[in-house]
């Protein structure tokens, strides 16, 4: 028999700050994003909508990705091939139907770690410190806005790509700004 392992992750780092970007801050990051060449800014968008892992962007290639607001990642953190789709904006799906493509249909021919820099560099700019500020700052607060939106944890799991409902639940237990929104919610 095989049980859905217990995740380790938690949305505060050990000494309390949070590990995810608010929708401040993402606000903030995407018109930084703005003022960027236009394949930084799309992967900007792609991040920040998607809740992608960096390396799945980078992996992303012109068939992957429908103007009507849709992109298909292959989710890399699984033993078996597998494939989850993500709704987006038809703005972003515009801006990435856009992106000129490389040689083997992807839209970005960069490291991943020349990816990471350029997201930690817009971070820097718009003064996002502390452990939030990385690309997984921009996954989990993905997972933290759905949540805090009220999308259902299956879609969330879903989009997010994770195997384990247990994973999903983290994101739940929001905190915070978005633990305050739930709360006035309940007030009214």
């Amino acid at each position: 028999m095989y049980f859905e392992p217990q995740s380790q992750w938690q949305i505060c780092d050990e000494r309390g700050r949070r590990k995810y970007l608010n929708e401040h801050e993402r606000q903030r990051f995407l018109d930084a994003a703005d003022r960027e060449d236009t394949a930084v800014r799309v992967l900007c968008y792609v991040l920040a909508y998607t809740g992608c892992r960096i390396s799945e962007a980078l992996a992303l290639t012109s068939g992957q990705c429908e103007r009507a607001g849709a992109i298909t990642f292959r989710t890399l953190k699984r033993r078996r091939l597998c494939y989850r789709t993500v709704p987006v904006p038809s703005a972003v799906a515009s801006m990435l139907a856009e992106l000129p493509v490389g040689k083997e249909g992807r839209y970005w021919a960069i490291h991943r770690s020349t990816a990471w820099r350029h997201i930690k560099r817009i971070l820097a700019e718009i003064e996002v410190q502390g452990p939030m500020a990385c690309c997984k700052g921009l996954r989990h607060g993905f997972g933290i806005n759905a949540a805090a939106q009220s999308v259902p944890p299956n879609l969330i799991q879903r989009w997010m790509g994770h195997a384990f409902a247990s994973t999903t639940s983290i994101y739940l237990d929001a905190v915070g700004l978005e633990e305050r929104q739930f709360a006035e919610r309940m007030w009214r």
